[in-house]
């Protein structure tokens, strides 16, 4: 009953979207031809979403056809939302003049000049988010940025001033196409050269097999003092069907051991000390814990053998387990580092000035660097994309962090 629900109110919105921005191009052109091809287009795009969404195979897990399907719907949907802003708002404004007209007997005076203004510049601001989502799926989801930070801590001790980490997380290879895209991003990942490459979940959408194409590429990645890495929501499988529970349970193994193949040592809710000069710092990583999501990772069992007075970097997929159970921890976690959001891989970013995405209205703490307490937790956009086949304005990421002694 309650997807019958949702899909009503999901058709309502494409009807009036749809209504809106028809009447915006019946306002500025009389060819029939402009008009029938805009239905058209339309038309085609909701048909194949619906035909993929209804065909594809669910025991693959979410396919590129879904993706492509997905990403045009979004592509022709959200600028025509712009068109329905400017058109209900003229709207509004055309009912209170009809009703002032009505009140005070005045002469009525003709509409059709400013509809047609507003029909134009509501599609020619359409036009923006368009391009920018025709971009986001072409080149956008490849557009890595290196984002550096650098932190300091009085517990820091001595021999790690000046350490360096890379992070990167949410690899989701089951989406990747392009191979030459991929492994120029490997390259931009190495050439930071840090110290230490932590990966925080996410290395497949579903299936171990989604990575075998790629485990030549990411077993390139090199860190000087070692690299590590956890688990994320996606690699459990918990998100498509399986003929048989031990499938899934032989597909999670599979997933886990990718990460022996690349190189990297997987924490399942446990920690390592790293050493340098003498002197260490524990690293711990959690299995999955997210609001909402999968609760697999225990916190304690993963410090158990670790100091209180230990300075610890934290790795745990999902933020909300920072914003939950971890900030305000007694054992104090001074540096915590997750991914799991995206961004939602679309959004406005103007670096030091500005940021918005929907994803802030589900995750507190959604992309970048957070601090409260004393501590500080960094959410990593992604290096890969899922559901939808792209970026836009938020985008991929690679994250080199230094510790300062303060």
């Amino acid at each position: 009953m309650r997807w019958i629900i949702r899909l009503v109110i999901l058709v309502a919105i494409i009807v009036l979207l749809e209504l809106y921005a028809f009447q915006a191009i019946r306002t500025i052109t009389k060819s029939k031809i402009i008009r029938f091809s805009w239905l058209f287009l339309s038309f085609v795009v909701y048909a194949n979403f619906l035909y993929v969404a209804l065909t594809y195979d669910r025991s693959s897990g979410q396919t590129s056809q879904f993706q492509i399907a997905m990403g045009l719907m979004l592509t022709v949907l959200i600028p025509k939302l712009v068109v329905l802003i400017f058109m209900f708002g003229e709207d509004i404004v055309r009912w209170i003049q009809k009703l002032i007209s009505m009140v005070s007997s005045s002469e009525k005076q003709s509409l059709s000049g400013r509809r047609k203004f507003i029909s134009q510049l509501a599609l020619s601001l359409a036009a923006i988010p368009f391009a920018s989502f025709i971009y986001g799926i072409i080149q956008g989801k490849y557009n890595y940025k290196v984002l550096k930070y650098q932190l300091s801590f009085k517990d820091l001790p001595d021999a790690f001033d000046g350490y360096t980490i890379t992070q990167i997380s949410d690899i989701h290879s089951g989406s990747f196409t392009n191979k030459e895209k991929i492994q120029y991003g490997v390259d931009l990942i190495n050439q930071q050269k840090s110290d230490l490459m932590l990966f925080t979940g996410d290395i497949v959408n579903n299936k171990a097999d989604e990575m075998d194409d790629w485990i030549d590429v990411f077993a390139q990645l090199k860190a000087k003092e070692g690299k590590y890495a956890i688990l994320g929501n996606h690699d459990y499988g918990d998100y498509m069907k399986w003929e048989k529970p031990e499938d899934k349970i032989e597909n999670f193994q599979k997933v886990k051991d990718i990460h022996k193949k690349i190189g990297f040592d997987l924490l399942l809710d446990e920690h390592r000390y790293l050493e340098k000069d003498g002197q260490k710092i524990a690293l711990l990583g959690v299995e999955n814990w997210g609001k909402g999501f999968n609760q697999a990772g225990d916190l304690k069992k993963a410090a158990i053998g670790v100091n209180k007075e230990d300075f610890k970097i934290l790795m745990t997929h999902d933020p909300s387990h920072w914003e939950y159970k971890v900030k305000q921890d007694d054992f104090n976690y001074q540096l915590t580092l997750s991914g799991h959001t995206h961004g939602l891989q679309m959004g406005i970013e103007i670096p030091g000035v500005f940021r918005w995405s929907p994803s802030k209205y589900v995750y507190k703490q959604w992309a970048g660097l957070y601090e409260e307490f004393g501590r500080y937790i960094n959410v990593n956009r992604g290096f890969g994309y899922h559901a939808f086949p792209g970026r836009v304005g938020i985008w991929p990421e690679i994250t080199v962090i230094e510790l300062k002694k303060a």
